[in-house]
């Protein structure tokens, strides 16, 4: 329910040197552009840092298992009676499902706690590139449909420049609607997110170099913007920690 639940293409070669399990993050196309841009480079999470999709492991941590998986058969009846059934209307109704009513105070809180276990989760492939980036000066940001709450942590901790990801809707008492405030951040949104980001810093996508990282469909349109654009290859490693938010 992350942005990386969808296997794309076989990898093209690379060696995970933890698990000895294959893994590269390849390039699709690259088109030259002015060396004088600013470079900026946008990640997606979940399958293309992770190993895996982690906004399910965050939700069963708030919620318990028992609850989350109750969270994802209702979701399912509720699309099946309205006769809809995309990803995003299923994510909308877990999520609405599981945060309903809590604090927002607790699960800001919560988003940190599980944010500084992340670390175990996050493919050296990947590392590799954000500091490749770094090194050259280029703005680094993540492009998620997970959520703010744990994204936002993770990226202040990797010295991260921006997250665009699904934050929640707080009434004014400070308890959660479980509403995202916005679409999800998944497929053309991913750009839309971008656009708004460069345009907060008096940039547009023709004033800068844009590096794009994604393994799922759900991050097409964000490669597709990018004069580089990277596809993951899937992950599996052995002996993975279990990573539970609460």
């Amino acid at each position: 329910m992350g942005d990386g639940t969808e296997a794309p293409t076989a990898p093209a070669g690379g060696h995970d040197r933890a698990s000895g399990a294959a893994h590269t993050i390849r390039p699709d196309h690259a088109r030259r552009s002015p060396s004088d841009r600013q470079g900026v480079a946008a990640f997606d999470f979940d399958g293309t840092l992770t190993y895996r999709d982690m906004l399910v492991p965050f939700l069963i941590g708030l919620g318990g298992r028992r609850a989350a998986a109750r969270s994802v058969g209702l979701s399912g009846l509720s699309l099946a009676r309205q006769r809809a059934r995309t990803r995003d209307d299923a994510k909308a109704a877990m999520l609405r499902h599981v945060l309903r009513g809590r604090s927002a105070a607790d699960v800001e809180a919560a988003g940190a706690a599980y944010a500084a276990r992340l670390q175990t989760e996050l493919r050296p492939d990947a590392i590799e590139r954000i500091e490749w980036h770094r090194a050259r000066g280029h703005l680094v940001l993540l492009v998620s449909a997970s959520l703010g709450v744990y994204l936002r942590p993770l990226a202040e901790t990797l010295g991260l420049d921006g997250v665009e990801a699904v934050e929640l809707v707080a009434d004014d008492r400070g308890v959660l609607t479980g509403e995202m405030t916005g679409p999800n951040c998944r497929g053309p949104e991913k750009v839309v997110r971008l656009d708004r980001h460069l345009g907060e810093l008096e940039l547009t996508r023709d004033d800068v170099e844009l590096w794009a990282y994604g393994d799922s469909s759900g991050d097409a349109e964000l490669l597709a913007a990018a004069q580089h654009a990277h596809r993951c290859t899937p992950v599996r490693r052995r002996n993975r920690p279990r990573t539970h938010g609460g």
